[in-house]
């Protein structure tokens, strides 16, 4: 089955990274655009604002002495008057009461001159010049002992400007820079391993994915602690398990209850055969029945090493079953004329972890597929250790371009003796499988050798 190629491009993390970037650069654009229209705006808005917090400010600290009167401010806007004094012709405030009398100034009245002479009640937001310099001013009440008494506080324009050019908005721009650097990092950072965390549950169910092959179709994905966004999807694929399963327990039914079913025909017709007067039909009918026999007994023997609990899992010597299957084809090795060698470590055991019987069908379709290659004079060689065994002829071998098919079933090479059903090999390949091995056939000058690897994480 193809896979579709995977790259960076298709990530969810990336994707989620990308979007969050440039959200944060749009964000950083917005508000440096936003710092940017109001520095040269120099809108009356913001100006008239800054100056009604500041009257708000200073009316709150406002003292008065024991006759009602005003006296000045608090000991926390101390560190503040002098900026009254120093600058004069930019700053001032002064307390008016409802008749607008001035009880309290910072300044002499030359510099509330231009302002009309109207109820300081009236005056909430104004704005006035001062020889040719326009000021921000704005008024707050103050009530005190049954009085209202009104604070009145001016600044230059080109002062304000100076302050907010000069001074807040270098230090808003490096703020901005500031915030910026923290969210694209920091929050960068958070939000990466928010994502690693997030789909952790993905990877796990991947992973547990690729392990379900037609041996472990009873496996089901976990679905308890993935998102809930994915968790429909891991359900459909349970599903589709399920349907899967079935459906392979049919076709691996249908595949022993077939064959089974043949054999006993099969017999019966052999028995009719063997009872006919002897000629050259009857030997070519025994030889067709054979045939077929040897089909229906390798379909059986391939569907009971489909499933896995046909296996029981015991130590056994690889050495002894490779002798013992060496010694059930040896009448046949005769007949072909094809020597069989069995070499391994001497008078050591070499225990492998496998189910007898699987391993003896194995060794002995090996060899048979063999000794049926093997030209007359030469040698089928079994060589093995406690972690791998191989098995070697040196007949015609197979193309480069065949070797991938050596073990599909019903595949059948060019140069056997016999006419097999093609089953031999997949069911070597069936049996690897189930306990954990890798068989893999090598185009040999000359011949063709089989390497079944054992490995120490599987059954065996």
């Amino acid at each position: 089955m193809p896979f579709v190629k995977t790259t960076w491009r298709n990530s969810i993390s990336f994707k989620v990274l990308l979007a969050y970037v440039a959200g944060v650069g749009l964000s950083i654009l917005l508000i440096a655009l936003g710092a940017f229209a109001l520095i040269t705006s120099r809108s009356d808005i913001l100006l008239t604002t800054d100056v009604a917090e500041r009257t708000h400010e200073l009316a709150g600290k406002l003292l008065f002495d024991a006759a009602g009167r005003p006296t000045g401010f608090d000991d926390s806007e101390g560190d503040r008057v002098w900026t009254f004094k120093s600058l004069g012709e930019e700053i001032g405030y002064r307390v008016l009461d409802s008749q607008a009398n001035v009880a309290l100034a910072s300044t002499d009245q030359a510099f509330w001159s231009p302002v009309a002479k109207a109820a300081p009640s009236e005056q909430g937001h104004f704005k006035f010049e001062r020889e040719g310099i326009p000021m921000y001013a704005a008024t707050a009440p103050v009530e005190h002992n049954g009085a209202t008494w009104y604070l009145q506080f001016a600044v230059s324009e080109r002062l304000m400007e100076l302050l907010h050019q000069g001074f807040a908005w270098p230090f808003m721009g490096a703020g901005i820079v500031l915030f910026s650097l923290v969210l694209l990092f920091v929050f960068g950072a958070c939000a990466y391993f928010t994502l690693g965390y997030a789909l952790k549950p993905l990877r796990e169910v991947s992973e547990s994915a690729a392990t379900i092959s037609p041996r472990s179709l009873h496996s089901r994905l976990e679905s308890k602690n993935v998102p809930w966004e994915v968790a429909p999807l891991v359900r459909s694929f349970n599903s589709a398990l399920e349907r899967l399963e079935q459906g392979y327990r049919v076709q691996q039914e249908f595949l022993a209850t077939a064959a089974h079913e043949l054999k006993t025909p099969l017999a019966l017709i052999r028995a009719q055969i063997e009872l006919m007067a002897p000629d050259k039909g009857r030997d070519s009918l025994l030889d067709d029945v054979a045939h077929m026999t040897r089909q229906v007994q390798q379909l059986l023997l391939l569907a009971e090493t489909s499933e896995a609990h046909n296996y029981s899992f015991a130590v056994v010597d690889v050495g002894e079953v490779a002798q013992q299957a060496a010694a059930y084809l040896q009448r046949m090795a005769d007949a072909a004329c094809v020597g069989i060698v069995v070499a391994g470590p001497a008078d050591t055991q070499t225990p492998w972890q496998a189910d007898r019987s699987a391993l003896f069908t194995l060794l002995k379709n090996l060899l048979e597929n063999a000794i049926q290659h093997a030209p007359a004079g030469t040698q089928v060689r079994v060589e093995f250790t406690t972690s791998r065994l191989t098995v070697r002829d040196w007949g015609p071998g197979v193309g480069q371009a065949q070797l991938p098919q050596i073990f599909t079933r019903f595949w059948r090479g060019a140069h056997r003796r016999d006419h097999g059903a093609g089953l031999g090999l997949t069911i070597c390949q069936e049996i690897a499988r189930a306990h954990g091995w890798t068989l893999v056939a090598q185009r040999e000058e000359p011949g063709l050798s089989f390497c079944l690897s054992r490995h120490h994480a599987g059954p065996g």
